[in-house]
C-alpha cells in the first residue's frame, strides 16, 4: 500500500507545471511629509497553489484582492518577498538572466485590452516577428503563417495594422503573439472584459480550442464566476491576498464551503455563452 501511495504521489508530482509555496508580498506606501504615515500594503498572504498540466485554471475574486500580483509574480515581472514558485520543479526566482530569458519562452501573457496591447505603428506580421527575432527562432514565416491560421486569421490580415481590425480579431492577434513562441503555460488576464458578450463567447471557444491542439495550461484571472464555470478544469477564489477555496469547478459552485466563495456565487453577473 505504501508503495502504490508513493508512485500516486511521484505521478501526481510530475504532472504539476507550477507550485507555488508560502508565497508573500508587501508593498511600502510612499508617505510624504505632509501626509499621515501609511501601514505597508500586505497583499499576498502564504499563496499556495498548484496547477497541472494541461488545466485550464480560474483565479477569481474582487479588484484589488492581489489576483494580478500573483500573476506577475509568476511571470517575473515582480520579487515576491518570500516563498518559492516552482516550474516543472525548478524554483524560478533562482533563476539567472539567462536561465530567466529562457523562461519567458515557456510563460507568456494574454493582456486585458487588445486596443492598448498592440502596437499601432505595427503590422501584424512585424508584432509576431519581433518574439521570433529576440528569440533567435528558426522557421519564422512558417511559424507565422502556422499561429495566424490557429487564431482564424488570414495570412492577409498579417499586412494590416492592429487599428484595421474589430476588438475581438486584435484579440486573436494577441492571443497568437502569445502562442508564437510555444509556450507551455499562458496567463489570461481579464482577457474579455473589454469585449461584447458575443464576441467574449468566441474568444473564450478559441481558448478552449488551443488548449486542446497545443496541451496548453493557462491561469484565467477574472472577476466573473458564471464565465468561468463555462471555461475552467478548477477555481481559486482569492480574497485580501489569500486564496481561501481551491477545488474543482463544479463542485465549488454545488456546494462553495467559504463564506466569501457563497457571496461572490450569489452576487455573479449573468452572461450567456
Amino acid at each position: 500500500m505504501k508503495v502504490l501511495l508513493f508512485c500516486v504521489y511521484n505521478r501526481f508530482m510530475d504532472n504539476i507545471l507550477i507550485s507555488i509555496k508560502d508565497l508573500e508580498k508587501t508593498y511600502k506606501e510612499q508617505n510624504s511629509f505632509l501626509s499621515p504615515k501609511k501601514p505597508p500594503l500586505h497583499v499576498l498572504k502564504g499563496i499556495n497553489l498548484d496547477i497541472i498540466k494541461g488545466e485550464i485554471v480560474a483565479l477569481v475574486g474582487e479588484s484589488g484582492c492581489g489576483k494580478s500580483t500573483l500573476a506577475n509574480c509568476i511571470l517575473k515581472l515582480i520579487n515576491p518577498d518570500s516563498g518559492e514558485i516552482l516550474f516543472n520543479g525548478s524554483n524560478i526566482l533562482k533563476l539567472n538572466k539567462k536561465e530567466t530569458f529562457e523562461y519567458r519562452k515557456k510563460i507568456q501573457m494574454i493582456f486585458q485590452n487588445p486596443y492598448s496591447s498592440l502596437n499601432p505603428k505595427m503590422k501584424i506580421k512585424d508584432t509576431l516577428l519581433e518574439p521570433l527575432i529576440i528569440h533567435k527562432e528558426k522557421n519564422k514565416e512558417e511559424r507565422i503563417k502556422e499561429i495566424i491560421s490557429l487564431v482564424g486569421l488570414s495570412e492577409a490580415d498579417l499586412r494590416k495594422y492592429p487599428h484595421e481590425f474589430s476588438g475581438g480579431q486584435r484579440q486573436r492577434i494577441a492571443i497568437a503573439r502569445a502562442l508564437i513562441l510555444k509556450p507551455q503555460f499562458i496567463v489570461a488576464d481579464e482577457p474579455v472584459s473589454a469585449l461584447d458578450v458575443s464576441i467574449c463567447a468566441s474568444i473564450i471557444n478559441l481558448l478552449l480550442d488551443l488548449r486542446d491542439k497545443l496541451n496548453l495550461t493557462i491561469l484565467f484571472i477574472s472577476h466573473d464566476l458564471n464565465l468561468v464555470r463555462y471555461l475552467s478544469d478548477k477555481i481559486a477564489v482569492m480574497n485580501k491576498g489569500e486564496i481561501v477555496e481551491f477545488r474543482k469547478t463544479e463542485d465549488l459552485f454545488l456546494n462553495p464551503k467559504d463564506e466569501y466563495s457563497k457571496y461572490l456565487l450569489s452576487s455573479m453577473r449573468s452572461i450567456k455563452l
